[in-house]
């Protein structure tokens, strides 16, 4: 990129190399990207059809990769059109225009200036009606599309199509949208001058009709006298224009009822689009409860089309595609609408720190019979993600269900085995899930613990090893003839947990109070002893704990920390060594850790990672 010209003046060129390899240094800075589209704008005064073809290229290129990385930005796709019209053309805006619906389908602006773009560039209206009527399915349901529907009614009312405009106003007037009663005020007034067989389907106005004959004749007054008088045609239609209006009337109340429902989740939406931003928490209650309300009511379209609105201000947010997805796999016949919404999330949106939701795309393709697809959706996750856990276990697990359990084992050999992919925390981790695999699933304790013995001096500082540990030993069943068997077995953990892991002493102690529990649960006659040494070591005071004191002293004795106890008149300090403070090291740096109040980096790994 170094050589690469973007034309436009030399300070020009100068200002968006330097913008352009900000951009290139951090991809997710919004404000980078900003400022490179706006200096693009701006060459040479601003860009048409006479600019020189590096500008013009340039720009392009740079609005191509703005757009690729924020698809839902419509103002930009709005924007983005308006200058290819500027440098090329009609055809050139509605490839762009064609880009942005694509992009963010339930776009009620984008849609709207589409549309708006098309009535003035074109003089067919029977294309010009088709991409409203593309429009209408698309942005229709929305509760403030009335921008929308007003342009298609003025598209009709240019061409005086009065019957195209009643029509439009009979579907909008079923809608629940903000301007409601607006619409349904004209839609009521061109009624009364409209057929009656556009007013109501044909089964309908023959059922009103059939009531009114069925009525009998009419009275009428005669001068002093009342007679009866059948029905004229005229009356007939009157009388059903009556019914129709009072069944519009009716129509017009339960879209009143509707809005007002939806007007409770409405009026709490403060942003109805997408930015990168963060949302409020109460933001993110609203759209949860909202999407509860759809969801209850039961119109598949209605919560669909709010699903979508929803993905686009919570875009960033796997508990919605998730959601979404759910839902979708719960209707039935829906697999490739499930399918996309995966696709979606994994690809276009939800950031690869999240893998969830790709696992759970991993656990769909699966059960669909894609196997292959399902394990490369793993490997990419483990491509941006090396030793990511979660993901490992996950594809162990993939691989034993359609592979056995040698395949899974396979997987966490190849992963510690491998001098980049896995960190010593992950490699620690991975370990112990092999071990419980081979207990679990191939039900070979003696397997399980060969892996634990044979592995434990290299992760002396794990937490998940060493936790997973004691615990599948606990965890064997036993008798009264072999109980003082496994009881060897489970003392020799906790032996090595105390006295040769270099875990933290919160975690040994929270490891010794299971211990301790097992020795008055399952412990013989001599236990109490060892019991009350383990209190005394564990929660006792430091001075008591001989264990700690000899972990704490260099040379490995309890005296040594002891003469330093009297030093210090009682703090378990440490020396201090003026060469270390002359390199800017803290000297009580190790006593805080030790005593588990200050964390290394990697414990907080191991924390998330178990």
């Amino acid at each position: 990129m170094a050589d690469y010209t973007f034309g436009g003046t030399d300070e020009e060129n100068a200002e968006l190399k330097k913008l352009n390899a900000e951009v290139l240094e951090d991809p997710d800075s919004f404000e980078n990207w900003e400022k490179l589209v706006r200096a693009a704008e701006s060459l040479e005064g601003g860009l048409n059809r006479n600019s020189s073809p590096q500008s013009i290229v340039a720009t392009r290129d740079i609005y191509d990769r703005f757009l690729a990385k924020f698809p839902l930005l419509f103002g930009y796709w709005k924007k983005y059109a308006d200058l290819e019209f500027s440098i090329a053309g009609t055809e050139a805006a509605e490839l762009v225009y064609e880009r942005g619906v694509a992009s963010i389908t339930n776009s009620v602006d984008l849609w709207t200036n589409y549309c708006s773009f098309k009535v003035e560039t074109s003089h067919d209206p029977d294309v010009i009606r088709e991409l409203f009527e593309r429009g209408a399915t698309s942005v229709g349901l929305d509760f403030l599309a009335h921008p929308f529907w007003d342009k298609y009614l003025e598209f009709e009312e240019r061409l005086e199509a009065q019957d195209k405009i009643f029509a439009i106003l009979d579907r909008v007037v079923h809608i629940p949208m903000h301007q409601y009663a607006r619409y349904f005020e004209r839609y009521r007034h061109l009624a009364q001058h409209r057929p009656l067989p556009e007013l109501l389907p044909a089964d309908m106005l023959s059922q009103f009709r059939s009531e009114i004959e069925n009525e009998g004749p009419t009275t009428v007054q005669a001068g002093a006298q009342q007679v009866k008088a059948d029905r004229g045609e005229l009356e007939i239609e009157r009388e059903m224009r009556t019914r129709i209006d009072n069944f519009h009337l009716e129509i017009f109340a339960r879209t009143q009822t509707e809005t007002t429902k939806r007007w409770t989740y409405e009026s709490e939406i403060k942003r109805p689009y997408f930015h990168v931003t963060e949302l409020d928490e109460s933001q993110m209650v609203n759209w949860r409860k909202y999407l509860d309300f759809e969801e209850v009511e039961g119109d598949y379209s209605r919560t669909q089309f709010l699903y979508e609105r929803c993905l686009v201000t919570c875009a960033y947010y796997d508990e919605f595609w998730l959601r979404y997805a759910r839902w979708m796999l719960a209707q039935p016949n829906k697999e490739e609408e499930v399918r996309n919404i995966y696709q979606r999330a994994s690809m276009l949106y939800v950031p690869i720190s999240r893998p969830s939701v790709r696992l759970h795309y991993a656990y769909f393709e699966e059960m669909c019979d894609r196997i292959e697809l399902a394990k490369d959706i793993h490997q990419a996750i483990l491509l941006n993600l090396p030793g990511h856990i979660e993901t490992i276990v996950s594809l162990a697990n993939l691989s034993r269900r359609h592979g056995g359990l040698e395949a899974a084992i396979e997987v966490y050999k190849a992963q510690i085995e491998s001098p980049v992919q896995c960190d010593h925390y992950a490699k620690a981790a991975l370990c112990a899930e092999w071990a419980r695999l081979l207990w679990k699933i191939k039900g070979s304790v003696d397997e399980a613990r060969k892996v634990f013995q044979q592995n434990a001096h290299w992760y002396l500082d794990s937490r998940p090893f060493w936790i997973s540990y004691l615990f599948f030993e606990l965890e064997q069943p036993t008798s009264a003839e072999n109980e003082s068997a496994q009881y060897k077995h489970i003392k020799q953990v906790h032996d090595d947990i105390r006295r040769k892991s270099q875990l933290p002493p919160l975690t040994i102690k929270d490891l010794s109070h299971y211990y301790m529990a097992y020795l008055l649960e399952r412990g013989t006659k001599g236990t109490a002893k060892e019991y009350m040494t383990l209190d005394r070591e564990i929660n006792g005071p430091f001075s008591v704990q001989t264990t700690m004191k000899q972990k704490l002293a260099e040379d490995g004795r309890e005296a040594s920390t002891q003469r330093r106890l009297m030093m210090e008149n009682g703090h378990p300090g440490v020396e201090v060594d003026e060469a270390a403070i002359r390199r800017g090291e803290n000297p009580y740096t190790k006593y805080y850790q030790q005593q588990g109040e200050q964390q290394l980096p990697s414990d907080t790994q191991v924390c998330r990672s178990s």
